[in-house]
């Protein structure tokens, strides 16, 4: 071999599943050097006496990870590689599926003006399919592992049949499973196929949640993961929006504009947060759904007049949460949630002011810049007064204790019986309800989810003080305030 790089794929399984170039490269070589020994099909090349294999097994005790080791294997390959006579280079499977040592050799070959030729194999994940019966044509995801055991959520359309490849143990699996359960159910039903393609192939269906109980996981394991039955997926929700949009679509639908959708966004909003007071998760699934179709509305609209897109929307807010948690994302250290709370609104602020970040992160104010910036106009009043004052109090302004809250409630309310005039007597009531508001705050609740479950128990109580009265054959509107004060005294031990 002259100088250079030759990369060989050995295919699944044993020599009879060789490539005539891999056959013909390798019998035509003096020495090779395997990523690993441990692969079906080795024998053929230990036969041939006259060829010296070497493998990088012992490499991979010695390493305190795989991207360490990787590095090591393609550092040494490349240098092999300057010789005179070249290196062949041997990987299990095909050069260019879920080889990470060939593109980092590619990588540093290339910055060293030196030759890689390629001589393609058999991947595992023909044999697979065969085994399965699967059409990869039909919407196939190929995942890595170790990739998939590393994250929080699985990166995959849970509509469409993946196949996770090189799940090499029993540990990893359970890491692999965590992942895949924030998406798919824990009882979905999953494959396993051990050795492909050889005589030594094992097939086994379990559910999810019991994944990491097989004995047959090995480095030699493919997982397949079916679709869920039903569309579950955000890229189907966006295709059933789409298609109420289009001409062969639905007339109301098409006539929506990002406008006339005002009134239905905010209903939907209200009715998941009616289902959260009612602690309904039925409700809330169904609430979310609305809501989240409103959304989807929204970027469909946008799309058609080539405004945005729904990928617009995720890469926006993905990179705005990143953004605003250093602490998770970057190298910032914080010390409890204040300190996160101080970060956001210093981050916020940035964003805000472009053209000076240095002097906000400094904590400094901008000309015409206030605490209270960026609280929405839209948002219920309460809702609204209990963000003013937890941004006011950011900055010291606040009541030295509890006491001093107490205080001002009860001036608040001398002031309104004060009063002299409606208007007056308005702007005292408003002060009442602020100050009530940041008594709230003090005791560490939701203003505005306080009121509204106190809504949701008055009128049922008032309903039950109805029911009562008519069971006792009386009307509500004729009965003195004695008697409607014992009912309603009834109707509170009644519940709730």
């Amino acid at each position: 071999m002259p100088r250079g790089i030759t990369i060989v794929g050995l295919g699944p399984s044993g020599s009879d599943l060789w490539t005539e170039a891999a056959r013909k490269t390798l019998s035509s070589t003096q020495e090779i050097w395997l990523r690993t020994a441990r692969h079906p099909g080795l024998e053929t090349l230990r036969d041939n006496g006259e060829t010296r294999i070497h493998a990088f097994d012992t490499w991979y005790e010695e390493a305190p990870d795989f991207d360490s080791l990787y590095a090591r294997i393609a550092d040494h390959i490349v240098k092999l590689g300057m010789r005179e006579q070249g290196v062949v280079y041997a990987v299990p499977g095909s050069p260019t599926i879920g080889e990470a040592t060939v593109a980092r050799i590619r990588l540093q070959a290339a910055e060293a003006d030196l030759p890689v030729t390629m001589v393609p194999g058999l991947s595992f994940i023909e044999p697979t399919l065969t085994t399965l019966g699967v059409d990869a044509l039909n919407g196939l995801q190929i995942a890595d592992a170790a990739q998939l055991a590393a994250m929080h959520h699985p990166s995959l359309d849970t509509d469409r049949p993946a196949l996770i490849a090189q799940l090499y143990s029993r540990r990893q699996a359970a890491q692999v499973k965590i992942t895949l359960m924030s998406a798919y159910p824990d009882d979905h039903p999953v494959t396993l196929v051990r050795a492909a393609g050889t005589d030594r192939e094992q097939v086994i269906t379990c559910p999810l949640f019991e994944l990491d109980r097989q004995p047959i996981i090995d480095h030699l394991t493919t997982l397949y993961l079916p679709p869920l039955p039903h569309a579950s997926g955000l890229t189907a929700f966006q295709e059933t929006v789409a298609h109420l949009r289009a001409p062969d679509g639905c007339p109301w639908d098409r006539e929506q504009t990002h406008q006339s959708l005002r009134p239905y966004l905010l209903e939907e909003c209200h009715e998941v947060l009616t289902a959260l007071d009612a602690e309904d998760l039925n409700a809330l699934i169904e609430e979310l759904g609305d809501l989240l179709l409103q959304i989807v509305l929204h970027a469909q609209i946008a799309a058609e007049t080539s405004e945005f897109q729904m990928a617009d929307i995720i890469a926006k807010i993905d990179a705005k949460i990143r953004r605003r948690h250093p602490h998770v994302f970057g190298d910032v250290i914080v010390n409890g949630v204040e300190d996160v709370l101080n970060n956001w609104e210093a981050i916020k602020k940035a964003e805000r002011s472009p053209s000076a970040p240095d002097a906000v992160v400094r904590g400094e104010r901008l000309p015409d810049e206030s605490v209270l910036d960026g609280i929405p106009l839209a948002m219920p009043a309460l809702a609204r007064a209990q963000m003013i004052s937890e941004k006011a109090v950011r900055v010291g302004f606040e009541w030295p204790n509890l006491d001093g809250v107490l205080e001002k409630l009860a001036e608040e309310a001398r002031e309104v019986a004060d009063a002299a005039t409606d208007e007056h007597r308005e702007a005292e009531i408003g002060d009442l309800l602020f100050v009530t508001v940041n008594l709230a705050r003090w005791l560490d609740i939701d203003a505005e989810s306080a009121l509204r479950a106190t809504n949701a128990r008055f009128i049922q109580r008032f309903r039950t003080l109805e029911r009562l009265a008519h069971e006792r054959g009386q009307q509500v509107t004729d009965l003195d305030i004695n008697a409607l004060d014992l009912l309603w005294e009834e109707a509170k031990q009644i519940g709730p």
